[in-house]
């Protein structure tokens, strides 16, 4: 079918999400028809992306400066904190508009299965921000699944004793359902519900 460079590109796309090697044949082949309109400048954005995206060291969003444009961002409700799951969650909810305050990349959930612990997850500092005071709420937007579940309310018991509310999403998102793959009404219904745990 092709050299050696093309079936790398082929298995290199079929490596990324909701890629399969039909769909990176027929995109390996948009592209390389027209190289210099379609590969050279994907090769010089994904350069630059990774050699400038990083972590915030602040809340593990990622972007090209730390920390991060959110945090920065001085018309943010500075006193609210959603906790997600993964920088694809805070992506969700910007597009849908549905959060005005901070977040919290926990970089995972708690998951026996997965072998996901709470030293892999940057629960302490989310702790650490809440201790330092001015939150008076923390979303925990965590996906209506087990072990979503069972992370939030581990989270919750750490987090109650520091004096700010802690709630979480209300009904809209489905069980199961991740954040990243539901449309920008129900974010934004989910998230307007919130409720909040009791401890």
């Amino acid at each position: 079918m092709g050299g050696p460079e093309i079936e790398r590109l082929i298995s290199l796309l079929a490596k990324l999400p909701g890629m399969g090697p039909r769909s990176a044949r027929r995109a390996a082949l948009k592209m390389l028809q027209q190289p210099q309109l379609r590969m050279v400048p994907l090769a010089a954005a994904l350069n630059d992306a990774a050699r400038a995206v990083k972590s915030c060291s602040v809340c593990f969003n990622l972007d090209s400066t730390d920390p991060c444009a959110i945090c920065t961002d001085p018309h943010r409700e500075r006193e609210l904190i959603c906790v997600v799951e993964s920088v694809a969650d805070v992506w969700a909810l910007e597009r849908a508009h549905a959060h005005r305050g901070l977040y919290h990349v926990l970089g995972g959930t708690l998951s026996a299965l997965a072998g996901t612990r709470p030293e892999d997850l940057t629960a302490d500092a989310l702790v650490a921000r809440v201790s330092h005071g001015g939150i008076s709420e923390v979303v925990l937007a965590l996906g209506a699944t087990v072990d979503g579940a069972s992370t939030a309310h581990w989270l919750s018991e750490r987090l109650h004793p520091l004096g700010a509310r802690i709630s979480r999403l209300a009904t809209g998102v489905p069980i199961g359902g991740a954040l990243d793959t539901l449309d920008d009404g129900t974010l934004a219904t989910a998230l307007r519900g919130r409720r909040i745990m009791e401890s």
